[in-house]
């Protein structure tokens, strides 16, 4: 598959409009109305498409920005709208590229801890944690550290308002999104994984929508054998500044990769002024 990083309002109506489809065939309550309403509180869209046709396989939405916390400065990652379409699942192009993607608009941010805030509706979600990340929370193995629980609460607080309840760990939105029958089933066998079996457990009301809200810190140290395999694979991933201008990037040093960070930082320099 192919994939594209591109800002959210560098998107063509027809982008918006095959997101719109593939997040409607896959979750009910979705409406046109709210699904602009978020996709305008991101800054960030990774479109995946199939090589040949063309057709959109699946999308995730970020919100990527700095705030402090503690007395620290820190960046935070939130996602948003996410979906893959079950004919692409065998792919592991949203986790390669997903990584590539933070990477690469990292170092824009400076050197300051990157946090994952995620929050999940679906087992399948909350399974990329223990895949790629070491350490994570909420998790079945371990509690919640004091400092990291207040971290979530902040950040939690901060971006859902009211629809956070500490109390539970969930986001509930008024008119929440539920994946459809046969994608929000559990299937038979798979509740015996602890991780599985813990997130059906702290978050009972997913079938209704409910979301529980996870942290992790994004760094290679933090990554399990297979999340560092991501991170190391080389992954063309197309920055797209305009329809015209278009970025290759890609893992690795050397003058490409720094002609394509200084392109994206040309970009966030433009885009901060305008």
């Amino acid at each position: 598959m192919k994939s594209w990083l591109i800002p959210v309002q560098k998107l063509q109506p027809s982008d918006r409009i095959a997101m719109y489809a593939l997040l409607t065939n896959h979750f009910q309550g979705v409406t046109w109305e709210g699904f602009q309403a978020d996709l305008e509180r991101k800054n960030w869209v990774l479109l995946l498409r199939e090589e040949i046709t063309n057709t959109l396989k699946g999308f995730s939405t970020l919100m990527l920005r700095q705030t402090n916390f503690a007395g620290e400065r820190i960046s935070v990652v939130y996602s948003g709208d996410t979906i893959v379409d079950p004919s692409a699942w065998s792919s592991t192009t949203l986790p390669r590229t997903w990584i590539a993607a933070v990477n690469f608009l990292r170092q824009y941010y400076g050197n300051n801890k990157l946090y994952w805030l995620l929050i999940c509706s679906g087992f399948r979600t909350y399974r990329f944690l223990p895949t790629f990340w070491q350490e994570f929370y909420p998790r079945y193995d371990v509690a919640t550290p004091a400092d990291v629980a207040s971290l979530i609460t902040n950040l939690a607080q901060e971006y859902y308002g009211d629809s956070y309840q500490e109390t539970t760990g969930l986001v509930r939105f008024p008119n929440p999104q539920i994946l459809r029958e046969g994608l929000i089933e559990i299937p038979t066998g798979r509740q015996t994984n602890p991780h599985i079996k813990f997130f059906e457990e702290i978050n009972s009301g997913y079938r209704l929508g409910d979301e529980l809200v996870c942290l992790t810190e994004i760094c290679y140290d933090n990554l399990t054998n297979a999340g560092q395999r991501m991170w190391q694979s080389e992954s063309l991933l197309e920055f797209v500044q305009d329809r015209g201008v278009r970025v290759w990037g890609c893992r690795g040093v050397g003058e490409e990769r720094i002609f394509y960070l200084w392109r994206v930082a040309r970009y966030f320099q433009v885009t901060r002024h305008n």
